[in-house]
């Protein structure tokens, strides 16, 4: 039975560790500890929101056996627009990638340092830390190697132990339940956490996750009939990945302190409570997360990158390698340096929530389009959910532009 399950697990931890990274955990932490469980309900909106999406980027590859790139190439006739898409597509994956990359490499980082104490050198006038470099290398070697199962066993174990950690200390701070429910179900948007609430949504519809998700499904599955496993896998991460948060900011909220400013102050702000394990639970979770996201996040990149240029995306093919080393060397030296990560990874998951409505946009528009899809293609009631969440994308989109516009 156990075999079969996880002979059955694919691309779903994958999905789940590259949603829940240290941009993710910091951004839940600074949430609950300003608004306590008041927004958790943008995660349930979140998750149910992203099952639409990745449902749809799943669909793509079991059904048409295609990338989403593949099939943007296949189905806009007019150059000029197709180019203009794969420009946009093709810039905003490679920096917001790069700048989450040095988030991750930096969280994992900050998560060792916590456990076993701070490494660094000195080049010239230059201060670099040690653990970026090997967190960096690492991840290089795991995607050097090119092996799906090594990849996706890797993960699956990683995404275990930050799971029980988040979760555990959740348990830990003994919230109260009925808060908690009324934080789930009681739609609430408290004065200034719009940019908040958009950070949730980009945090946990990540458009380079939609990218990764559909090749992925390729890589496991080959017939139209494992469908329906992997749209429960699907199903299993984002639920998986969504717990995660809504424990996060559980944890946070239930923390009497103002100077938190990611998950390691959390835990020093736990431990005249908890003791010494909340610092270990939490710190082991961050490094996990960071160390997870630092291994999808190149990875989605590089599939982006050889779809847009037509290179193929085999493992072992040198512009795919050298798309994902791009990545992870620049994410590594922005991390090395010291540079706090906390405003770059916010950016990026602002940025994220805006170009969100463009790729909900084309998901939906391929989804009726293609002719490959026969039966399979939107139904009125999946047309209806996935135009909801363009048009509320948008509505956020526009009112987050307004709201960071206000600072210049």
């Amino acid at each position: 039975m156990l075999k079969y399950f996880f002979k059955n697990i694919g691309p779903g931890p994958l999905v789940a560790a590259a949603f829940i990274g240290p941009g993710t955990v910091t951004l839940c932490t600074l949430i609950g500890i300003k608004y306590g469980f008041q927004l958790l309900w943008a995660i349930i909106i979140s998750v149910l929101a992203a099952i639409v999406l990745q449902g749809m980027a799943v669909r793509i590859g079991i059904l048409g056996r295609k990338s989403i790139i593949e099939t943007l190439r296949e189905e806009i006739k007019i150059s000029w627009i197709r180019s203009f898409i794969f420009i946009l597509i093709f810039g905003a994956i490679m920096i917001g990638n790069t700048a989450y990359e040095a988030g991750n490499i930096s969280g994992a980082a900050l998560g060792l340092e916590t456990l076993i104490g701070s490494f660094s050198f000195n080049i010239s006038s230059f201060n670099f830390k040690l653990y970026p470099i090997l967190i960096g290398f690492l991840t290089a070697l795991i995607l050097w190697l090119g092996k799906y199962k090594i990849l996706e066993r890797c993960l699956i174990f990683l995404v275990i132990i930050m799971s029980l950690s988040f979760l555990f200390t959740a348990i830990a701070t003994g919230p109260s339940i009925i808060n908690v429910f009324s934080g789930l179900f009681k739609f609430s948007i408290p004065q200034g956490s719009l940019l908040s609430i958009m950070g949730l949504v980009g945090t946990t519809i990540v458009p380079y996750n939609i990218f990764l998700h559909t090749e992925l499904v390729r890589e496991k599955w080959s017939n139209k009939e494992d469908l329906q496993y992997a749209l429960k896998d699907m199903l299993i991460a984002l639920g998986l990945g969504g717990l995660i948060s809504i424990s996060v900011i559980i944890t946070a909220a239930g923390v009497e302190a103002s100077e938190i400013n990611n998950a390691v102050d959390l835990a020093l702000g736990l431990a005249p409570v908890f003791g010494e394990a909340s610092k270990y639970l939490l710190s082991i979770g961050l490094f996990a997360a960071g160390i997870t996201s630092s291994i999808t996040a190149p990875l989605a990149a590089a599939y982006v990158v050889c779809g847009c240029f037509g290179w193929t995306t085999d493992f072992k093919s040198i512009p795919f390698q050298c798309s994902w080393a791009f990545v992870i060397l620049f994410g590594t030296l922005l991390a090395s340096t010291g540079l706090k990560f906390i405003l770059i990874i916010q950016f990026a998951q602002i940025a994220n929530g805006i170009l969100l409505p463009i790729i909900a946009a084309i998901l939906l528009w391929i989804m009726n389009k293609a002719a490959w899809l026969g039966k399979s293609k939107n139904t009125l009631i999946q047309n209806f959910l996935g135009f909801s969440i363009v048009i509320i994308s948008l509505f956020l989109s526009m009112r987050t532009l307004g709201s960071v516009l206000q600072f210049f």
